[in-house]
């Protein structure tokens, strides 16, 4: 016991009482960060099958383009937005899927803003061939 006849059996009460508050805030704000990451993660997916659909696509590459980035992944479409270009003469297709990730983890929402996201993709465009089933490729020895 102290000098005036107190003991010290509160004080790890006191200190967890004063420490769990932001223990708590750093553990939601891994959460928000955890969240984007995984948003991040789903809008470079979205624009690799962005891409890949309007580079096999036979009519509107854009708008085979926007089909794949929503289908690909678990994005909110009110908020993905996709940006078809041709390159390369033609020969290729570029992808620009950006998404605004919003933060909306209790607490660490109010002050952290949402966080704009963006993902490329470019491939090469693929020219189908029509064809009969005993038809031989250009090339190739018949």
């Amino acid at each position: 016991m102290s000098a005036t006849g107190r003991g010290d059996r509160g004080q790890a009460t006191v200190e967890l009482a004063l420490v769990l508050p932001l223990v708590a805030l750093l553990v939601l704000l891994v959460l928000q960060v955890g969240l984007v990451v995984r948003d991040h993660i789903l809008v470079t997916h979205a624009a690799r099958e962005a891409a890949r659909a309007a580079a096999v696509a036979d009519g509107d590459r854009a708008a085979a383009a926007h089909r794949g980035a929503e289908r690909s992944a678990d994005l909110d479409s009110g908020r993905l937005h996709v940006t078809t270009t041709l390159t390369g003469g033609g020969e290729r297709v570029r992808v620009h899927v950006a998404y605004d990730s919003v933060t909306d983890v209790p607490l660490v929402g109010m002050f952290v803003p949402d966080v704009g996201l963006s993902g490329d993709a470019t491939m090469r465009v693929e020219q189908r061939t029509t064809g009969t089933a005993g038809s031989v490729s250009p090339g190739r020895p018949g």
